[in-house]
């Protein structure tokens, strides 16, 4: 009897740290020491995108870059030439600092050190896909600030425009991600533009073979050559959608199916060999049903904002985003 009684209370407490550990980033948390937290950070973003429409692919972009070094922790904020900015992924490429920054501020002058950055910049996410046309969710929050960048992680763990689908999705799978995810959070390239220099490759000689990719709709070639002479820096950029590039849509899978994907990493979701058993299914679907496509979407929206975060005393509120504290 004894012994029964001790394997029950075993469990119970088993339990019970299991609803501790799942209620630390609660969608109320800062019901009253920020009530006006979410309306706050609304309005800075809607300020951002309609100064510059771009501002909500890159704020998207900024919080899964974050979520994968490190966890969501906005360690991607940090400066300094060893943090994660100076990545080979971020540098040049990674922006919408200053947006957090003022979003920051905003909030601050609300409600002084009482939110992380970390959560900012995964609501500032989920209000950039809204104001573009897509889905809304309920942000889980709590997540506090990380110490310390991490731009050995950022090199390694970050997928690359250039790798191989097998690799991403091995990437993906670190961070407790899928293959439904892989093609799901790739459906953020719905918005956005790219520099010529993440493609251009795919233009003429593709891997030694003296064309341009064989799986580049032909009919795309020369307006991407026009827009990406081989003369040029590389620093030209096209929209990653060119059928509704500031619409949060399906049209990017659209394209995809008919060969329009603009980078390598995102047409090899159909195109590739490894795309036959693994992706090419799910961005089908997604191409014909924008309702699933949005549902999945915001489930792995969730989950990778629930990467690794650090809550209770674990870390800091940050009140500068840029700098740890003093």
């Amino acid at each position: 009897m004894q012994k029964s009684y001790n394997n029950y209370s075993r469990v119970l407490m088993f339990l019970m740290l299991c609803v501790v550990v799942r209620s630390q980033l609660t969608a109320d948390f800062y019901a009253r020491s920020c009530p006006n937290l979410l309306n706050i950070v609304r309005k800075e973003v809607k300020n951002a995108i309609k100064n510059e429409m771009r501002m909500a692919a890159s704020l998207l972009r900024l919080h899964f870059h974050d979520c994968f070094v490190n966890g969501c922790d906005a360690s991607v904020l940090l400066d300094g030439s060893d943090g994660e900015k100076f990545a080979l992924p971020n540098l040049n490429s990674a922006r919408g600092y200053e947006v957090i920054d003022t979003i920051k501020n905003a909030v601050e002058t609300s409600c002084s050190g009482v939110v992380s950055c970390a959560d900012i910049l995964t609501l500032a996410a989920r209000d950039s896909v809204l104001l573009s046309g897509g889905p809304s969710w309920k942000v889980v929050l709590g997540r506090r600030d990380g110490l310390v960048g991490n731009q050995t992680g950022a090199n390694s763990a970050l997928p690359s425009p250039f790798e191989s689908l097998d690799n991403i999705i091995s990437k993906f799978a670190a961070v407790g991600l899928n293959v439904t995810d892989v093609v799901a959070l790739s459906g953020g390239h719905t918005i956005g533009l790219s520099r010529c220099a993440l493609f251009s490759n795919r233009l003429s000689n593709f891997s030694g073979t003296g064309a341009p990719d064989s799986t580049l709709n032909t009919s795309l070639i020369p307006e991407l050559q026009t827009a990406c002479p081989a003369t040029g820096d590389g620093n030209n950029t096209v929209p990653l959608d060119n059928r509704s590039r500031d619409l949060f849509d399906n049209r990017y899978f659209v394209n995809l199916v008919n060969g329009r994907g603009i980078l390598q990493s995102d047409q090899i979701l159909v195109s590739s060999d490894s795309a036959q058993s693994t992706t090419r299914s799910i961005a089908q679907l997604y191409s014909a049903n924008a309702t699933v496509f949005f549902c999945d979407f915001v489930n792995s929206m969730i989950k990778m904002g629930n990467i690794s975060p650090l809550t209770g005393s674990d870390g800091q509120i940050r009140k500068n985003c840029r700098v740890v504290n003093s």
